[in-house]
C-alpha cells in the first residue's frame, strides 16, 4: 500500500501570533500619543511645571517669658493663645496683650514686643519663692490699710538681681478687663509710679555728711520741733529732745535735725551725690538691645536742677520732699547702703551685667546700717534677728497742694543688717484709717517678708547673749 505524505505547514500567519502583535502596536501608539501630549502640555504652559507641594509654614510663636528657675510666666500656644501660668503672680510686671493679636499693651509685653513677636524667649532674675513671699505679705498689708494700691521690690544686695517685683491689689491678666482708666490693679507701680521718698532719705543725707566728713554718728544737734527756713516752717512729729546726735535724728526722724546738719554740706554736693545713686536716671535698668533700642520702661524721676535749689528747697531734698523717684530707684540706692557704698545696677534679665561705681566708704555704709539697726521702728522688728532700715511718710500733692489726708507710707532697709542678703522697699499709697504712717503700715510687710525670706534662707534666729538665757534677739 502506497503510504500518503504529511501534510505540508501552512504559510497563513497563526491568530495568537497577530493578537500580540495588535496589542504591542496599541501599547506603542498608546504611549507615543502620551508622550506627545505631555510635551504640548509642557511646551505650551511652562508655568504649570510639576513642583513637590511644599508643608505650609508653621506660625511664628510669641517667645516666651520665664523666671530665673524656668518657670513659665508668658507662653503662647500653636492656637495663639497667651497663657499665664501664675495667674496674678508678677502679673502687672510681665503684663498682658491684645486678646486676638497677642501684641503687647502693657507691662514687659509691651516693652518687649519686638523681641518677643520675633519668637524670642527671655528668662527674668525673678525668684518665684521671693515673688510669692513679697506678693503675699503685700496683699495682706495692703487690705489691712485699706490702700489705693501697694508696691514690693526685693533686690539681691550683692548682685543687683530683682528677685521679687510685687504690684498690688492683685490683678488676673486672663480675666476679663475691666476700664483700664479707673482699674488700676495692672499697673507696676514699683516701676511706672514716681512719688516722693519722705523721711526713707534721711540715712542717704546722714552718709552724704558722714562721707564728706561733715558729721560722724554721734555729732550734736540743736533740734527744737519745729524751725523756720526762707520764710517756710520745718516741723517735727514725733517727740524727742531738743539735743540729738546723728543716729538719734534718724531713730526719731526729725525733719529739724537733719535740715540743721545738711547746712554744713554744700548744696551742689546733694546733689552731685543724688546723681551719683541715679535719682535723676530715666533708664535705670540696662536695655537689651540697643538697635533696635528694646529696654524696660521706668517712670522718669522729677528732681530740680541745682539752679533752683534754694534754701527751702534744698532743706526739703534732705528729707525727702520736692522730688519724685519710683519705689525702684529707692531700692537702688538703699542697696548702694546695702553693698557697703557700692552702686549696683538693677538687673532683671539673666545674662545681664549691670554697671557699678564706689559711692560711700565701706565704713560709712555699714555705720548707717548700725544706726538704721539701733533706731529700727518696733512694727518692723523680727525678735531673733537684726534686722535694719528706715520709714517714711510722704504727703501727696494734690491739685498743686500738699493734701492733708492723702500720703504714701513706705518702708526701705535690708534683710538682715551687718551682711544684707537682699534689700527691701515697700510703698502703700493713700492708706485709710487712723493707721496711716510708714511705721504703721509699711513696717509690718517688710517685717513679714523678712520673716517669710529668712525661713526659706534657713536662717536660725539668734539668741541674746547679754540678755537672759534663752532670749532672742530683737532688733
Amino acid at each position: 500500500m502506497k503510504r500518503s505524505s504529511p501534510p505540508l505547514a501552512s504559510s497563513a500567519p497563526s491568530p495568537t501570533l497577530q493578537r500580540d502583535w495588535a496589542v504591542l502596536l496599541a501599547f506603542l501608539l498608546f504611549t507615543l500619543g502620551l508622550g506627545y501630549g505631555l510635551y504640548l502640555l509642557w511646551h505650551n504652559a511652562p508655568s504649570l511645571a510639576l513642583r513637590t507641594p511644599a508643608n505650609p509654614a508653621q506660625p511664628l510663636l510669641r517667645g516666651r517669658l520665664e523666671a530665673a528657675d524656668g518657670t513659665p510666666l508668658a507662653l503662647s500656644t500653636p492656637e495663639e493663645t497667651r497663657l499665664y501660668p501664675l495667674g496674678p503672680s508678677a502679673s502687672q510686671l510681665i503684663g498682658f496683650g491684645e486678646r486676638g493679636s497677642g501684641k503687647g499693651l502693657a507691662g514687659l509685653e509691651f516693652d518687649l514686643e519686638p523681641l518677643l513677636a520675633q519668637g524670642q524667649s527671655l528668662r527674668l532674675t525673678l525668684d518665684p519663692q521671693v515673688q510669692a513671699i513679697a506678693e503675699r505679705a503685700l496683699w495682706k498689708g495692703l487690705q489691712a490699710a485699706q490702700a489705693d494700691w501697694g508696691a514690693a521690690v526685693v533686690m539681691e544686695s550683692q548682685t543687683g538681681r530683682l528677685l521679687a517685683v510685687a504690684n498690688g491689689p492683685a490683678f488676673d491678666p486672663s480675666a476679663p478687663r475691666r476700664d483700664l482708666q479707673q482699674d488700676l490693679s495692672w499697673r507696676n507701680h514699683a516701676f511706672a509710679y514716681a512719688l516722693e521718698p519722705g523721711s526713707t532719705i534721711k540715712p542717704l543725707t546722714a552718709a552724704v555728711l558722714l562721707e564728706e566728713g561733715q558729721a560722724r554718728l554721734d555729732t550734736k544737734v540743736y533740734a527744737p520741733m519745729s524751725r523756720r527756713v526762707a520764710g517756710w516752717t520745718i516741723r517735727d512729729i514725733v517727740k524727742h529732745p531738743e539735743t540729738l546726735t546723728l543716729s538719734e535724728v534718724l531713730k526719731y526722724s526729725s525733719n529739724v535735725g537733719i535740715t540743721t546738719l545738711a547746712e554744713r554740706l554744700p548744696r551742689a554736693t546733694l546733689y552731685r551725690f543724688f546723681e551719683k545713686m541715679h535719682f535723676m536716671d530715666k533708664t535705670l535698668l540696662p536695655p537689651l538691645s540697643q538697635q533696635p533700642h528694646v529696654g524696660v520702661q521706668v517712670a522718669t524721676p522729677r528732681v530740680r536742677p541745682l539752679p533752683r535749689w534754694g534754701p527751702a528747697e534744698y532743706a526739703n531734698a534732705t528729707f525727702g520732699q520736692g522730688f519724685l523717684i519710683t519705689p525702684l530707684h529707692l531700692a537702688v540706692a538703699y542697696n548702694i547702703l546695702a553693698g557697703d557704698g557700692l552702686y549696683r545696677q538693677p538687673v532683671l534679665f539673666e545674662g545681664q551685667t549691670g554697671q557699678s561705681a564706689p559711692v560711700f566708704r565701706p565704713q560709712v555704709a555699714r555705720d548707717i546700717r548700725w544706726a538704721l539697726q539701733e533706731g529700727l521702728a518696733e512694727n518692723a522688728k523680727l525678735p531673733g534677728y537684726n534686722l535694719a532700715g528706715k520709714t517714711g511718710t510722704a504727703q501727696v500733692v494734690v491739685d498743686g497742694r500738699y493734701s492733708h489726708s492723702v500720703y504714701a507710707a513706705l518702708f526701705a532697709g535690708f534683710i538682715p543688717a551687718q551682711v544684707p542678703r537682699a534689700t527691701v522697699v515697700v510703698v502703700l499709697f493713700h492708706p485709710k484709717g487712723p493707721r496711716i504712717h510708714g511705721s504703721q503700715v509699711a513696717a509690718p510687710i517688710y517685717r513679714e517678708i523678712a520673716a517669710q525670706l529668712l525661713a526659706f534662707w534657713g536662717v536660725p534666729p539668734q539668741l541674746d547673749s547679754e540678755a537672759s538665757k534663752g532670749k532672742l534677739v530683737n532688733r
